[in-house]
């Protein structure tokens, strides 16, 4: 299957300053893929330098197969963007705007767009200076969404937006995906990501440090269990075993951190009179937070 995004050693400095180094991804049809990092990480310079906005230093990407800089006109006829900041006519009207942008596209029928605008409560017909920041932003949602690209770069989008037209916006991107188009949007919001995305890039000072489709990526980490039983019992008895990188107990219940070894957790376990069990797995915020050097 031919990615829809595909970079080969993209690369991008600004003089001195670091920008993007040897990023290589593949972002596939009809999938929906989250690109994490916290501000200054690279994710805007990756997205800005996808859409041929500015032109890296070294490396190439694709996008349906059109070079970035060299087809580019063919590769922006396909796909739909929302940047994490961008500036907007204030006089025009939301409905104004989508109807300037679907002339631009030769797209007549804004069908679309108008149940894009219901689900999200964009408040089309007030001039833009009137509205609020999170009111501009559902505007800018609907102008990425409206044409039905078979590709969307999404910068941030859920800045701005309270959690319900978060929750909407969420199931959006679902519909994308379930209709086979393909989502690649940064973002800081790690449920949301946690919730939707198929696969996971996670960006540290300019380089792509995780690339994992997000089961995976949340499988092979560290898992926490509690056991709790009807009397204490000899902590070292867990802490032994292999695969048990910390153990401590709480009155009845031990608390284990697990990187493998769950058997023989249990094993041992059963040795005694078990109360209760939880097992879970880490959240991608804490699995995001490990990657930037803080401990799970």
């Amino acid at each position: 299957m031919e990615a829809v995004i595909h970079t080969e050693k993209l690369t991008k400095r600004y003089g001195k300053n670091r920008g993007i180094v040897d990023v290589d991804l593949d972002v596939y049809p009809g999938e929906i893929f989250g690109f994490l990092g916290p501000n200054g990480a690279g994710k805007t310079t990756t997205i800005r330098t996808l859409l041929d906005f500015i032109h890296p230093t070294s490396g190439r990407a694709s996008i349906f197969g059109f070079d970035t800089q060299d087809d580019s006109v063919e590769a922006h006829a396909l796909l739909g963007n929302l940047p994490g900041e961008y500036n907007l006519d204030q006089k025009m009207t939301g409905e104004q705007l989508i109807r300037y942008y679907g002339r631009l596209r030769g797209v007549t029928d804004f069908g679309y767009a108008g149940e894009v605008a219901e689900r999200l409560g964009a408040e089309m017909s007030r001039p833009l200076h009137h509205l609020s920041r999170g009111n501009k932003q559902k505007i800018g949602i609907v102008q990425a969404l409206f044409h039905r690209p078979p590709l969307l770069i999404l910068d941030e989008p859920t800045t701005g937006l309270d959690p319900l037209v978060q929750d909407e916006f969420l199931h959006l991107l679902e519909d994308a995906r379930e209709e086979g188009r393909t989502v690649f949007f940064s973002s800081h919001v790690l449920s949301e990501v946690e919730r939707v995305c198929d696969h996971v890039g996670i960006v540290r000072e300019g380089e792509l440090v995780a690339l994992e489709t997000t089961e995976t990526l949340i499988q092979k980490r560290l898992r926490r269990m509690s056991l709790q039983f009807a009397s204490p019992i000899d902590l070292n008895e867990f802490a032994a075993l292999p695969g048990v990188s910390e153990a401590r107990a709480e009155g009845n219940t031990v608390h284990l951190t697990l990187n493998d070894g769950i058997d023989g957790v249990i094993k041992v376990a059963a040795q005694h009179t078990l109360i209760d069990v939880d097992l879970r797995r880490p959240s991608l915020e804490e699995i995001f937070l490990a990657y930037y050097g803080a401990t799970l």
